[in-house]
């Protein structure tokens, strides 16, 4: 462990879960680590790879709650970095996107300790990846909207497509909003579960149907939108991935 005057704060981003996903940078720099803070979704390949010197604290939320306080993080970077370590920050997917990394950053700043952002691969490409499907298909949409399935309140527009992370485990209530927001039920959509991971599953279908699938566990994110609908292949596709799943889940039961 090297200690200085002053330690340095990294916030990393792990991308959607395969380790292969890292930047080179964001692999060097969890491999230099004194101390990492990680998110409590962070794939065990990816924690694996932290140094087994290192101390790893979790410091993640889930559906809200937390057991550390993003105040309590803040202090805990803080205060390692004056005790001269490298701090690592991992975050899920990029670090500046719905990770608080801005009031981590501000915490840093008044303490006068010197932060670098490492970007990261968001889970809504990861996503798209797996669905092979272009979030921006010139013919279909043309503009992408972000939000969090907590605070979502995203207004329906011909030619977006809709990204919200988080949906948690009631479509019932997301759908809702949704059609109250102005989407039609037969817009097409997607949930997309572990995505990137060996654990990887998802589901297509319209905002009408959605209430009636079974949830797909965190961590999941939910495409809305034209360019959404699936090929004839794809449906075929994602309805003999669904029939294995459906297969599995039987035969974990019995």
């Amino acid at each position: 462990m090297s200690l200085r005057t002053t330690g340095e704060v990294f916030l990393v981003g792990a991308g959607p879960g395969d380790p292969e996903l890292l930047t080179l940078k964001a692999l060097r720099v969890l491999r230099d680590a004194d101390v990492v803070l990680h998110d409590d979704l962070i794939s065990q390949e990816i924690l694996a790879l932290i140094p087994a010197t290192a101390v790893k604290i979790s410091v993640g939320k889930r559906c809200g709650a937390a057991r550390v306080s993003q105040e309590e993080t803040n202090a805990m970077l803080v205060a390692y970095a004056k005790s001269g370590r490298t701090v690592v920050r991992l975050k899920s997917g990029d670090p500046m996107l719905f990770g608080r990394a801005g009031e981590e950053i501000d915490a840093l700043r008044r303490a006068g300790i010197e932060f670098e952002v490492v970007p990261g691969i968001s889970t809504a490409f990861a996503a798209a990846a797996a669905l092979e499907t272009s979030l921006t298909d010139r013919r279909k949409a043309s503009r992408v909207v972000f939000s969090t399935g907590h605070r979502a309140q995203p207004g329906a527009s011909e030619g977006t497509t809709q990204v919200i992370y988080m949906p948690g485990p009631d479509y019932s209530a997301m759908v809702a909003r949704l059609l109250g927001d102005g989407f039609d039920a037969e817009t097409p959509c997607a949930v997309v579960s572990a995505a990137s991971r060996e654990t990887q599953t998802m589901i297509r279908t319209t905002l009408g149907s959605l209430p009636n699938m079974v949830p797909l566990p965190a961590p999941s994110i939910l495409l809305v939108g034209e360019a959404l609908g699936a090929s004839e292949e794809a449906a075929v596709g994602d309805r003999i991935q669904m029939k294995a799943l459906a297969t599995n889940m039987s035969v974990n039961s019995d």
